[in-house]
């Protein structure tokens, strides 16, 4: 096992939470900080899917989340205006060895996850303001004028980091050229097991129940132009843009009371050439934010924090582990990135060129943009 006294995780979102839960299992004592004067959630509800699922069951929280979410047996994508069936996908037969899909609302992950850091110090309305390196120690600075020495800091601080930029590189996120929308509604569910993908010209709409009162829906438009869509009037705004869809998507927006309920914002992605810095690292969206048409982002922010805390636990040295934990997650992560963009193109193609591939291929390329992802992590 590494030796490491003072490991500093900063940002108590997914990756954090899931990275701080795996080094208590492993033996080591994590601190957390959290900007935020509150824990709260960004989004509404997200797709654990079984490659996450299976490494949330060895933390020992899968069976909770399991209980609170809504388990999602299909994949069906349906045409406009009506809903014409154009391919569907069996979860349950791809990912059985696995585990389970689970959707759940982001604010019910989050206690399910916080609820085992009971024992672990956590600090809110606290960030890092200076970081610098010396002898395997990592010199700290918060914004209450602080400080700390810490061997290990862990940059989990989302895809603007602030450890990033200081310990690393100033890259900015890249626009994707879309932008989207998420929300939760009160609305009947027609299908309580299955995700569903409604598709028109140049956006799509999901939707997912994540308990039994309420589905998760999320909108994704091409724009090539990066926009902001203030908060005042948007519900109006989400509902024009998606007029032309009927069924259940329909039935969802009308569900829909004010425009609190959304968020938007662009779709951004992240590409770096390295994760980690002397005794400082990345994971999650502050390392390889992606695309979110593969559903994956959530997920390999969970693989991280599981990874690096197994490596740090059966490695002679952090260093070793640090290196082998980049070694380990790039090939997988890269795949997702390249095939979360190849999915968002074919969603986005005119219904003419789209709607035939999806009828002919659409379940089998998901089975093999997913297959790598049945191995371990």
């Amino acid at each position: 096992m590494a030796r490491l006294e003072r490991i500093l995780i900063a940002g108590g979102g997914i990756a954090g939470v899931t990275a701080a839960i795996a080094l208590r299992r492993r033996g080591f004592n994590p601190e957390v900080i959290e900007k935020s004067d509150r824990w709260g959630v960004v989004g509404a509800g997200i797709a654990l899917q079984p490659n996450a699922m299976r490494v949330l069951a060895e933390l020992g929280v899968g069976a909770t989340i399991d209980r609170v979410g809504a388990r999602l047996r299909w994949v069906r994508y349906y045409g406009l205006p009506q809903g014409e069936a154009l391919c569907e996908i069996d979860l349950v037969q791809f990912w059985k060895n696995v585990g389970p899909f689970v959707g759940v609302g982001r604010a019910k992950l989050q206690a399910s996850l916080l609820h085992s850091l009971a024992d672990t110090p956590c600090r809110l309305g606290a960030w890092i303001t200076s970081l610098s390196q010396r002898d395997r120690r990592v010199s700290v600075g918060f914004n209450d004028g602080s400080f700390g020495e810490y061997d290990l800091v862990i940059g989990a601080d989302g895809i603007r980091s602030s450890v990033r930029s200081l310990a690393m590189s100033d890259a900015a996120p890249s626009y994707c050229g879309q932008i989207g929308w998420r929300s939760l509604a009160a609305v009947a569910h027609e299908s309580l097991d299955e995700l569903q993908l409604w598709l028109g010209e140049g956006h799509l709409f999901g939707l997912f129940p994540v308990n039994d009162e309420q589905m998760y829906g999320f909108g994704y438009c091409l724009e090539p132009i990066r926009c902001h869509d203030p908060e005042a009037g948007r519900l109006g705004r989400l509902r024009d843009r998606f007029a032309g869809f009927g069924g259940a998507v329909a039935a969802y927006l009308a569900a829909l009371e004010h425009d609190e309920q959304i968020h938007c914002a662009p779709i951004e992605s992240l590409q770096l050439t390295c994760w980690r810095q002397g005794r400082v690292v990345l994971i999650g969206d502050a390392a390889h934010a992606s695309s979110p048409l593969m559903g994956q982002g959530g997920c390999m922010a969970i693989e991280d924090g599981a990874v690096l805390a197994e490596l740090l636990a059966s490695s002679d040295s952090a260093e070793a582990a640090l290196d082998g934990y980049e070694r380990r997650r790039r090939p997988r992560v890269d795949w997702v990135q390249a095939q979360s963009v190849a999915a968002g193109q074919v969603a986005l193609l005119p219904a003419s060129v789209r709607d035939p591939i999806l009828r002919d291929r659409g379940a089998q390329a998901f089975y093999d943009r997913y297959m790598p992802l049945l191995a371990e992590p």
